[in-house]
C-alpha cells in the first residue's frame, strides 16, 4: 500500500522463543525479534492497516521467524510507518503494551485487519477506536490505559518521527519496505523471495 496479553496463546499466536530481546517495556524502546548480534539485520517499515503488510505478516513472516530468526541468523526489527490515523492509533496501542506482547498483538491486528480497519460500520474516529479496543482488551489493556495511549502526544510524535526518519534516510514511500543490512527492498513478497533477499545480504 502506498503512501498484558494474558498469554500470547490467548490470541492463538505462538510467541517465538528467540524474541525476548527487548529489555524494557518503555513504549519508546526497540520492538524486535531475535539476536541483535545476528549476521543479518532486517528493519520492516509497516502500517498496521496495510493489506500488503498483512499478507506478508500472515504468510511469509512466520516462516522467516522459524527459519532465520529463531536459529539466530536474522535480527528482525519492527518500524512504524502508519499510513493514516487509525494505523497511527494502532501503532500507539501496540507500543503501549508490554514489550513481550507486541509481536502477538500486531500479528492479531494483521490477521483481523478487515474487522478493525475496514469493517463497513466504521465511520467515526470513535468507531475505529472502539474496534481497536476490542483487541487491546484481549491483550489485557483496560480502557483507561487505552485512551491514555491514544491521547499520548509524546508517543504519537515518536511514531511519526519513525516515519519521517524512514522517508529521509531510506526514501520509504510504501509499505511494507524492508531494509536488509542497509539494502532497501519493497513489497509483500513470498517467503522464497524474502529468503533470497536474506541470502544475498
Amino acid at each position: 500500500m502506498v503512501g498484558g496479553l494474558a498469554t500470547a496463546g490467548s490470541l492463538g499466536i505462538a510467541f517465538p522463543a528467540a524474541a525476548a530481546e527487548t529489555k524494557t517495556d518503555s513504549p519508546y524502546s526497540i520492538r524486535s525479534l531475535g539476536n541483535p548480534n545476528a549476521p543479518v539485520t532486517v528493519y520492516e517499515y509497516f502500517s498496521l492497516n496495510c493489506p500488503h503488510c498483512a499478507e506478508f505478516a500472515t504468510h511469509a513472516l512466520p516462516k522467516v521467524i522459524e527459519s532465520y530468526v529463531k536459529p539466530g541468523k536474522v535480527y528482525y526489527v519492527f518500524k512504524d510507518f502508519p499510513l493514516n490515523e487509525d494505523a497511527l492509533w494502532a501503532a500507539q496501542i501496540a507500543r503501549a503494551l508490554p514489550a513481550k506482547a507486541y509481536y502477538p498483538f500486531i500479528s492479531e491486528l494483521f490477521r483481523t485487519q478487515d474487522e478493525w480497519a475496514y469493517a463497513p460500520g466504521l465511520k467515526t474516529p470513535k468507531d475505529y477506536q472502539n474496534a481497536l479496543f476490542r483487541y487491546a482488551a484481549l491483550a489485557g489493556m483496560d480502557r483507561t490505559t487505552f485512551d491514555a495511549a491514544i491521547a499520548n502526544k509524546k508517543l504519537r510524535a515518536f511514531v511519526l518521527n519513525e516515519l519521517n526518519d524512514a522517508e529521509k534516510t531510506y526514501k520509504v514511500n510504501s509499505t511494507p519496505t524492508f531494509i536488509i543490512n542497509g539494502r532497501k527492498r519493497e513489497g509483500a513478497v513470498s517467503f522464497d523471495t524474502f529468503s533470497s533477499w536474506l541470502k544475498a545480504a
